[in-house]
């Protein structure tokens, strides 16, 4: 096969070749039809593209899209440089695309020839069989079509007020069957020949032949896709009549000219005709690869196509291709509960900022999919669709309906605290909060709550930015602020009745920045002030525990701590893929008596699908260096630790390392069941804690627990009730909400 480097492109002036009214029944022909479908028909034709079907019949428009040739994209190569260009110049005289004509129309004719009016080459006449007739097969040109157009109406109308005639049934010897060219010599290309002669299937030596059925032969011949013309001829011998199909090759492919397609890869079109090059044009193959231009660009769930194609002269092939670009994005709010048009509170500009479809791309289906749901994850819309409508030129308007949600209100809830384990109601924490989601309609949001237990207590005050207005990493900005009261008795919890157990007071304030990283991958920073002291029973402030054990790190009533600190995570896509969070703190001593240390923690999970079982693995581990608050140390043992033990029971550490692992299987509805096994260790790191509270209180420093629970899932996530044993031999129940950290 001659180099790709041969094939080279011009502007040389062109045929176009009209579509026929009733195209001949061979596969190719569905080409020709498609190049004949308006903008708008291709619109039509995305909605049914399996992965599509959000975009229902009643979103996509009715009504023609005819752009015309504004710019073209010419791929060339020439002869021994292997090297690519592109330009962009105007339609050839301004048509649209929609009205392209395309190659490899044909037109069947038959008529009859009178007895005398022709000789064969040997000199003979030609007689009277039904068979000696003019039936040909060939390219039409567009004069000529528009002069026989109503000819051909009438023509087609008669015939089908006609039955077959006795002559198209009967029969007639044929003692010889030949393939020839136009003038009726030997085609000079002998694989032509045997191409022709392959696809014949009932004109064969010494058959009994209908008209129909040469006919037939015929189509089959141009349905090779070999040739574009085909003329039998039957011709009165000494040794009978000798049918001759006179065929004319197509030309040879020398290069291509592509106009329309911007998104589309050039080597992409390279690789699609390189084979050709230098070979016979095949029609068949050309829609192959027609074919495969418009799956590719249906696979990204682009509107494009290829309308039109044109042969030119010196073997050159022109295709013309409509990409749908996207000429204008508006927002239209809808009532909730009529549907109709409303008034918004949501900045269009904030949703518009959140679309990766921008004006002047061309439109995919898919990526506005994806735009919906992203305008969905926000959490101020109830619904929302994206509506293609066709525009001039040959573009696309997008109307994104968007149905709001109530923004803000009051709420009243409740949860578990894992610092409380005992008393009338352990553990259990009443909310109430009021929360703002689109804050000035910039769908900022602004949460206030409080909550309280026995001995929790918990202020909280949010302001989240979740996209800086101007930023192009869509970095978002939380500033927050809190004062709590939590026990302390994970750390330095007491061991007799008369012991007391201190509570840890915290007024924190803080900013955070928080950004995608690359896909799947996020990373937040921030810098955090932190002020804590102790309180005994009475609210006193102290700085020793019941043992003795240090309270705070300065010796004083308040440790002071500026912490900056970084944290990455790692979700991936779909059920069961992994999720790796890594977090990093370091205190800054930017006063002699602030705290200087450096925490860091991880923690990972896996979902393993077992049949109807699904297995959950996890681990996480930390460490931490410096001087720091005692009450700050890793405790291990719990609900969310260890299963089997109290909460923090098993030790406290300025090391530890946990892994658990769970089997899951459905049983009734929305209850499931859970085998787990846990087991946790401070590695060693108990007695390096100032003051050393997990040995004072005989802490075994590492413990395993297993069991069996139920999962109910509900609208807070899944509730967990779960009996464990310990290696201690101890029994305990467990209840949570949510899933395990």
């Amino acid at each position: 096969m001659p180099a790709n480097d041969d094939v080279c492109f011009t502007t040389t002036p062109s045929i176009k070749v009209p579509l026929p009214s009733r195209p001949p029944p061979f596969d190719l022909f569905l080409l020709l039809t498609r190049t004949r479908n308006s903008f708008s028909q291709l619109v039509d034709s995305v909605k049914t593209h399996p992965g599509l079907q959000r975009l229902t019949p009643k979103l996509l428009p009715s009504s023609s899209i005819l752009p015309p040739l504004l710019d073209s994209r010419t791929t060339e190569s020439t002869k021994g440089s292997g090297s690519l260009s592109r330009w962009s110049r105007p339609g050839i005289d301004g048509h649209l695309i929609g009205k392209l004509l395309p190659l490899c129309s044909a037109s069947l004719s038959l008529s009859r020839s009178e007895p005398g009016t022709r000789k064969g080459k040997d000199g003979h006449s030609i007689g009277k069989s039904p068979l000696l007739c003019s039936a040909s097969l060939s390219i039409a040109r567009p004069d000529e079509v528009s002069q026989s157009g109503a000819e051909g109406k009438e023509i087609q109308q008669q015939q089908k007020q006609h039955s077959p005639s006795r002559h198209d049934e009967e029969r007639v010897l044929i003692s010889e069957v030949l393939v020839r060219n136009k003038d009726g010599d030997e085609l000079e290309r002998k694989d032509l020949e045997m191409e022709a002669l392959a696809a014949l299937k009932a004109c064969r030596p010494n058959s009994a032949l209908t008209v129909r059925e040469v006919q037939e032969d015929v189509h089959r011949i141009i349905g090779s896709g070999y040739f574009y013309s085909c003329v039998p001829v039957a011709v009165d011998t000494r040794d009978g009549i000798r049918l001759e199909f006179q065929v004319e090759p197509n030309q040879e492919f020398q290069g291509l000219v592509f106009e329309g397609a911007n998104v589309l890869p050039t080597k992409f079109i390279e690789d699609s005709f390189r084979e050709g090059y230098g070979k016979v044009i095949n029609l068949r193959r050309l829609d192959n690869v027609i074919s495969s231009i418009n799956n590719w660009y249906m696979e990204r769930g682009l509107i494009a196509m290829v309308l039109g194609v044109e042969m030119l002269s010196g073997g050159m092939l022109k295709l013309q291709v409509a990409e749908a670009e996207v000429n204008n994005i508006s927002i239209r709010f809808l009532d909730r509960k009529s549907g109709e048009p409303t008034t918004g509170k949501t900045k269009p500009e904030t949703i518009l900022s959140q679309l990766t479809t921008k004006k002047g791309q061309v439109y995919s289906m898919l990526q506005g999919k994806r735009d919906e749901e992203t305008v969905s994850t926000m959490g101020i819309v109830e619904d929302v669709r994206i509506i293609p409508q066709p525009a001039d030129t040959g573009k696309v308007d997008l109307v994104m309906n968007v149905v709001e949600r109530p923004s803000g209100g009051f709420s009243a809830g409740g949860g578990i605290s894992s610092g409380t384990t005992n008393g009338l109601l352990p553990g259990l924490i009443g909310s109430f909060a009021y929360s703002q989601r689109n804050l000035f309609g910039r769908n900022q949001k602004f949460h206030v709550s409080l909550e309280r237990g026995q001995i929790d207590s918990i202020f909280r005050i949010n302001y989240t930015d979740p996209w800086i207005a101007g930023d192009d990493k869509r970095t978002s900005r939380t500033i927050m602020g809190q004062n709590s009261r939590t026990p302390g008795t994970l750390v330095h919890g007491k061991v007799h009745d008369e012991d007391f157990s201190p509570t840890i007071a915290r007024v924190t304030g803080g900013i955070e920045f928080s950004r995608p990283l690359r896909p799947k991958w996020s990373g937040t920073a921030g810098l955090i002030f932190q002020q804590t002291e102790a309180h005994n029973e009475k609210g006193e402030n102290i700085i020793k525990d019941c043992f003795g054990s240090p309270l705070t790190a300065s010796g004083k009533n308040y440790d002071h701590t500026l912490l900056a600190r970084f944290e990455t995570v790692y979700t991936g896509s779909g059920d069961g893929s992994p999720m790796i969070v890594f977090n990093l703190e370091q205190g800054l001593p930017v006063l002699s008596e602030w705290l200087f240390f450096n925490r860091v923690n991880a923690r990972a999970r896996k979902d393993v699908q077992i049949g109807p079982a699904r297995l959950l693995l996890s681990l996480s581990g930390g460490h931490v260096v410096g001087n720091f608050s005692p009450h700050e140390a890793f405790t291990i043992g719990g609900t969310n630790s260890v299963r089997g033990y109290e909460e923090g029971a098993v030790g406290s550490g300025r090391s530890y390392a946990i892994g658990s692992g769970e089997i899951s299987f459905p049983m009734v509805g929305p209850v499931g069941g859970v085998i787990f096994a846990d087991y946790g260790t401070d590695i060693g790191s108990g007695p390096t804690v100032p003051g050393d509270p997990a040995g004072a209180r005989l802490k075994p420093g590492s413990g395993y627990g297993y069991g069996v629970g139920i999962r109910l899932e509900s609208p807070l996530g899944p509730l967990r009730l779960e009996y464990a044993f310990s290696d201690s031999k101890n029994q305990r129940f467990h209840f949570g909400v949510g899933h395990r950290n």
